[in-house]
C-alpha cells in the first residue's frame, strides 16, 4: 500500500501543474447590474419642449458608419468586373478577331 508522504506528493504535484480555473458568475460578489427602469437605454426622457443632448461620440458614429456605407456602395458600383464568364467572352472575340472571323452577328 502507498504510504501518506507519498500521496500527498502525487496530490502536490498535479496540484502545481493544473491552472486553477474559476468561474465568477453573479453570486452577490461581482459588480451589479443595472435595474430595467422602463426607459429605452435607461434614459429619461427630456420634459415637453426640450432637446435630447446628443453624447460627444453620436455625431462621429453617424459619419463613420452612413460615410463607410457610402464609400462602400461607391467601390462596389465602380468595381471592376473580373468574373470568369467576361474574360472568355472578351478573350475569344480577340481570338475570332485575330483570325478574321466576324464578330458582330447584326
Amino acid at each position: 500500500m502507498l504510504s501518506t508522504s507519498l500521496v500527498r506528493t502525487a496530490h502536490r504535484a498535479t496540484q502545481r501543474s493544473l491552472p486553477v480555473c474559476r468561474r465568477y458568475a453573479s453570486h452577490g460578489s461581482g459588480p451589479k447590474y443595472n435595474e430595467p427602469s422602463g426607459y429605452i437605454f435607461g434614459e429619461k426622457p427630456p420634459p415637453p419642449g426640450e432637446r435630447r443632448q446628443k453624447e460627444d461620440w453620436e455625431n462621429i458614429w453617424y459619419v463613420g458608419m452612413y460615410g463607410s456605407m457610402l464609400l462602400a456602395g461607391v467601390l462596389l458600383y465602380y468595381k471592376p468586373d473580373t468574373s470568369l464568364q467576361t474574360w472568355a467572352y472578351n478573350e475569344a472575340k480577340n481570338r475570332m478577331e485575330a483570325r478574321g472571323e466576324k464578330t458582330d452577328y447584326l
